[in-house]
């Protein structure tokens, strides 16, 4: 029986590991992409029946990671699959600084993880199942930062935007193909994971937003990754998936 493929990235905490586990089910086939593996993963798999498997690796090497990926996907055969589906969900923050202040190696490792990456897999990706003819999805996991300008953060702010417009770039490409894959990069809405916790933790005079980031917090803004990873697979499974190359989660349907 044909499975439906999930090659997910940053699978191993937050959301991405909440996406993770609401994707372990029966007909599915899962590939995770992170630095560190998860055995909580692993053994919810094995109970599942659902084949999983999971690759160590740094996205700060997206060209590695890609390779890998191309190479793979290559080696299987099309008609295992009844669909194919890349979510590229890792990103990093860098130190949270004015531009003036930043480090440039840290911008370079956020811009590298957060959209050379997502571009790299993307390409691969779509280059290995051209000839598939199972329905293609690209999810680009994206952020309200993409799209509105925020002090201290030029360099995640930066990564999303470029992964808003390299997802036009690609929607436009895929329409001109009979097969072409379906593409959007989503903003999920504002989650309480390891990302929050380091904006509400930066440096008041660094970080002019902080406040407002902790008043998210203390009025029960945030989303739990568990509810954010429903939503946004739910945003997946829409008949009108692909419409709006960019879009939020709460876009109505």
């Amino acid at each position: 029986m044909p499975q439906a493929l999930y090659i997910l990235t940053g699978a191993s905490r937050g959301m991405g590991l909440a996406m993770a586990q609401r994707l372990l089910q029966t007909g599915h086939s899962l590939l995770c992409i992170s630095r560190h593996a998860n055995a909580e993963l692993a053994e919810a798999a094995q109970k599942a029946g659902v084949p999983l498997a999971q690759w160590t690796h740094d996205l700060a090497d997206g060209q590695g990671a890609s390779e890998r990926l191309r190479d793979w996907l290559q080696a299987q055969k099309a008609s295992d699959f009844s669909s194919a589906t890349l979510i590229n969900n890792a990103g990093v923050i860098p130190r949270i600084a004015p531009l003036s202040q930043s480090d440039p190696a840290e911008l370079a490792w956020a811009l590298r993880v957060g959209l050379e990456a997502p571009m790299q897999l993307s390409a691969a990706f779509l280059g290995a199942t051209e000839t598939w003819t199972v329905p293609r999805k690209v999810l680009n996991i994206s952020s309200g930062l993409g799209r509105r300008a925020m002090a201290s953060q030029a360099g995640y702010c930066a990564a999303k935007a470029g992964m808003d417009h390299f997802t036009r770039c690609l929607a436009l490409e895929e329409e001109l193909k009979p097969n072409g894959a379906k593409v959007c990069s989503l903003a999920p809405g504002v989650i309480d994971t390891d990302m929050q916790v380091q904006l509400r933790g930066a440096k008041g005079e660094d970080f002019p937003d902080q406040a407002n980031f902790r008043q998210l917090k203390e009025t029960g803004m945030l989303s739990s990754p568990e509810d954010a990873a429903a939503k946004v697979l739910a945003y997946l499974g829409r008949p009108d998936f692909g419409a709006h190359p960019v879009a939020d989660v709460r876009d109505p349907a």
